[in-house]
């Protein structure tokens, strides 16, 4: 019934059902001052979204005359799916639509600065291209060759946890790379180029391979079932699925001890690899903390 019932709303008002069950599930009420406020809408078309919601899930929502705000039941069980990255980005950085309003978070919330933050200008360049399927021509600045000048096939965007970068075939270097994208310079498009074969996403090995990594405790930790809570491990090991190209970002996001023999201070590096094997013939584990290639 749920179903169907969601099946006759439009997507605009799926997004406000949603946004409804969200305040009730995570703040714990919601009025029509909130719906007016997030989608520019009419008093009675807030009405209409709330009672909407009632015939949707009526076990979920009550009223508090006394505040008169719609407050979440205690049988409360949500109806629409909500991911944990979803949710937690929208506590901590507010209701964003895209419009250029100040975003400021849903609650009181604090998160490391984002030191890296890409030029807005270079970062569509980039995804045009990408979509586009266009080469550029950019100015790169390396920290071994300083700056060049350089013709790039741009495919994916690659977020390393502290930097944004985009992954391309480098026609200087002839191979498939990660380009910080604040080290982009002066990008254009190269008028009637396109893609030759073995510049197309399928060729790159290390992005289209996937590569299972299973995580557990550092040996050394006092308290190993406290790290197999923090990580959400099952029978205390944590298993992800992850791009070859990622991984070496991953392993030293999570400060992950890759040393042959766990010698890395258990303290900061509170994870190791069950078996280092599994990142064999994987280009960016060079990156890994404490990685030195298996013999």
């Amino acid at each position: 019934m749920t179903t169907q019932l969601l099946d006759e709303r439009n997507q605009t008002q799926r997004e406000r059902l949603a946004f409804i069950e969200f305040r009730l599930w995570f703040l714990g009420d919601v009025s029509r001052k909130d719906l007016m406020e997030r989608f520019g809408i009419a008093p009675a078309v807030a009405t209409r979204d709330l009672a909407s919601y009632r015939e949707l899930a009526a076990h979920n929502i009550d009223f508090d005359g006394s505040r008169k705000v719609y407050i979440a039941s205690a049988s409360f069980v949500p109806v629409f799916e909500h991911s944990a990255e979803r949710v937690l980005s929208t506590l901590s950085r507010g209701f964003g639509d895209g419009a250029g309003r100040r975003q400021e978070s849903t609650i009181p919330c604090e998160f490391p600065l984002q030191l890296n933050r890409p030029p807005l200008e270079t970062l569509a360049a980039v995804t045009r291209a990408i979509h586009q399927k266009q080469v550029l021509r950019v100015r790169y600045h390396s920290m071994r060759r300083g700056a060049t000048e350089r013709e790039i096939v741009p495919h994916a965007l690659a977020d390393s946890g502290l930097r944004w970068h985009a992954r391309v075939f480098d026609r200087k270097s002839k191979e498939f790379r990660d380009l910080v994208i604040s080290r982009i310079e002066s990008p254009s498009v190269v008028v009637g180029a396109t893609s030759q074969p073995l510049e197309t996403p399928d060729n790159d090995d290390q992005w289209m391979r996937w590569v299972p990594l299973e995580l557990i405790p550092h040996p050394r930790q006092e308290r190993p079932e406290i790290v197999a809570r923090d990580f959400g491990m099952s029978a205390g090991v944590l298993t992800v699925r992850v791009r070859a190209a990622m991984v070496g970002y991953i392993l030293q996001l999570w400060n992950v001890d890759c040393s042959a023999d766990q010698s890395l201070n258990p303290v900061i590096h509170r994870l190791i690899m069950k078996d280092l094997r599994q990142v064999y013939g994987v280009k960016s584990a060079e990156i890994a903390p404490g990685y030195a290639p298996l013999p």
